[in-house]
């Protein structure tokens, strides 16, 4: 269990360590810091999310975030964080205005609770002979049991007997095939049509498939997926965050369920009795329901994590999830 760090002691922290030592707080948010693309295709989306989450109790603050390559355009999501909250620094490689090897180091300026930078490193290889067209499979948002299909074209300049000789994919809900459609001298032509099975699970879609070439040097070439698959019930906020709260008090928050049709509510659990939910007006079929949820506060410190799971009258494949949590504190006076 990760622990937060209470605002007396965070503060001694930083007043006593090295200026170097107190930029540590925020490098700690961060689990991966480096990410190297790899061989990636002119004009392809090349994207990768450096996540991070607030540890602590005070809130969170990203002020700015820069690049000392204009190869790599970076940009932030969710850039204020509350407690346990959490954020990206996307960084983009600009595939369709350079060439050859780069490298980019993103500088993330804190100014929340303290002033921190945390370096950020990227590399990545753009190759000028091969292009997507789109640069990447843009499923879109697709609704919950439907199918969706997309096509990408990949151009080859080079050699004559250059070949895409498979396709790996590692996501059981998304099926391949590929298509050779002309050939001429250097220059190759493939269609790609990818289609996503009507089974994928209510979410975001971010995966990769690997072009597997003859070419001895560069034999793998990345194409990027990406698309939501939406559920017909939708709650907000996405994950309910109830506070930090000392023992023996609580707090209610409110969630809001909705759906594109009338339906009702039949249950919803998180399997912690500190955690309640005022159902009293659920059973009444409406297309929007407003669910109190009250949290107690026990004896345990630290973080409490539950999974909130509501069902409905809409059937098994309509039931959503999300993460509900709180931090119990020491008390002020503790």
């Amino acid at each position: 269990m990760i622990r937060t760090v209470s605002r007396s002691l965070f503060i001694l922290i930083v007043l006593l360590h090295s200026s170097a030592g107190a930029q540590d707080w925020a490098r700690k948010m961060f689990k991966v810091t480096e990410h190297d693309f790899g061989n990636v295709a002119r004009d392809a989306k090349a994207e990768f999310r450096f996540e991070f989450e607030n540890l602590y109790e005070e809130d969170v603050h990203v002020a700015n975030v820069s690049s000392t390559c204009g190869c790599t355009t970076p940009r932030v999501e969710n850039g204020s964080l509350k407690t346990y909250e959490k954020g990206a620094i996307v960084a983009h490689v600009n595939t369709d205005r350079f060439l050859g090897r780069k490298g980019a180091t993103l500088t993330v300026t804190f100014d929340k609770p303290f002033y921190a930078q945390v370096q950020l490193r990227v590399g990545a290889y753009i190759r000028n002979d091969v292009i997507f067209d789109p640069g990447s499979v843009q499923f879109g948002s697709v609704d919950q049991g439907m199918a969706k299909e997309a096509r990408v074209r990949v151009q080859y300049t080079g050699h004559s007997n250059w070949r895409i000789v498979d396709v790996k994919n590692a996501n059981p809900h998304l099926s391949v095939q590929l298509i050779e459609a002309g050939r001429r001298g250097g220059q190759a032509w493939y269609d790609l049509l990818v289609k996503m099975d009507d089974a994928a699970p209510v979410g975001y879609i971010r995966d990769h498939l690997l072009l597997r070439t003859n070419d001895p040097s560069r034999a793998e070439v990345p194409l990027l997926v990406e698309g939501s698959v939406v559920s017909s019930i939708v709650v907000s906020p996405a994950s309910l965050f109830m506070g930090v709260i000392e023992p023996g008090h609580e707090v209610t928050k409110q969630l809001v369920v909705r759906g594109k049709r009338p339906f009702r509510i039949l249950s919803i659990e998180c399997g912690d009795e500190d955690f309640r939910f005022d159902t009293s007006d659920a059973g009444t079929p409406k297309p929007l329901h407003l669910i109190p949820v009250t949290f107690v506060a026990g004896d345990t410190r630290g973080k409490i994590s539950r999974t909130i799971r509501i069902e409905t009258d809409l059937g098994t494949m309509t039931v959503p999830e999300l993460a509900a949590y709180a931090v119990v504190s020491q008390g002020m006076g503790q």
